[in-house]
């Protein structure tokens, strides 16, 4: 299995933070949100990542030559239009890795081994999406709406009486899934306002097509990184989850060859 994680934006709604620092190398608890993840994704048994960059593409490339991962391949795929495009078009930018199943991470959400490894058990589908129940749901979150596991929307913008959920920023994608999100993502690209479009207004509208399904990760610790409070509470939550998330970051071993 493989993971794309979306790390080409700056962050400015973390400024000051993200001045000079890409946000995937924001230190939570010692260690960077992109190495959080890297070391989620080896623990659940994913045996290559690909981190599509654009702002700070040198200090990502940097970071992951001096802590490579035994078992864990990585590279580098540039967004050269981040500042000015969505994360739609940094989609785009590894579409030729979506040739068979694969992951697909945003690159501000801390999340546990667990979640992964409950989207890899899921019942096959083309697209799997992580989403957790809330007792409440702000402007911000990327909700979601359906049937049973089916769903039927996803979007910022449902109303409160049609949200059954909130996706966190993790999906699979198996099967004919793969091709079918690419080519959703260059219809989508293809509108008058294409590069200012998030992917998931693609996984929306496959999920009007019947194609997405919700796999529920109630339990599980993950946090999204979009504000300065953000980090403090990310902080706290890696503290809660104590030594086995700790254990992460363990000795390694030999690097994998990159």
């Amino acid at each position: 299995m493989k993971a794309i994680i979306l790390s080409a934006g700056q962050g400015r709604r973390l400024m000051p933070l993200t001045a000079e620092l890409p946000k995937c190398l924001l230190p939570i608890k010692g260690h960077s949100v992109l190495a959080w993840q890297l070391r989620a994704l080896r623990a659940a048994g994913v045996e290559r990542a690909s981190v599509v960059v654009g702002f700070g593409a040198d200090e990502v490339e940097q970071h992951l030559d001096e802590f490579p991962l035994a078992g864990l391949k990585t590279r580098t795929l540039l967004n050269p239009i981040f500042d000015s495009t969505d994360n739609l078009v940094s989609c785009l930018a590894a579409r030729a890795e979506m040739d068979e199943d694969f992951l697909l991470l945003n690159g501000d959400t801390l999340l546990e081994p667990g979640v992964i490894a409950r989207l890899l058990t899921s019942d096959p589908w083309p697209v799997s999406v992580a989403v957790v129940r809330k007792a409440a749901y702000d402007a911000d979150d990327m909700k979601v709406s359906g049937s049973q596991a089916l769903l039927t929307r996803i979007g910022k913008d449902l109303q409160a009486g049609e949200i059954d959920g909130e996706a966190i920023g993790v999906s699979i994608f198996r099967g004919t899934g793969p091709r079918a999100f690419v080519e959703t993502l260059e219809e989508v690209h293809g509108q008058p306002d294409g590069n200012h479009r998030w992917y998931l207004s693609a996984v929306d509208l496959m999920a009007k097509r019947g194609l997405v399904r919700a796999t529920w990760v109630d339990g599980l610790g993950y946090a999204e990184i979009d504000y300065p409070e953000d980090v403090a509470r990310a902080e706290t939550l890696v503290s809660e989850w104590g030594t086995r998330l700790q254990s992460l970051f363990a000795p390694s071993g030999a690097a994998a060859t990159k």
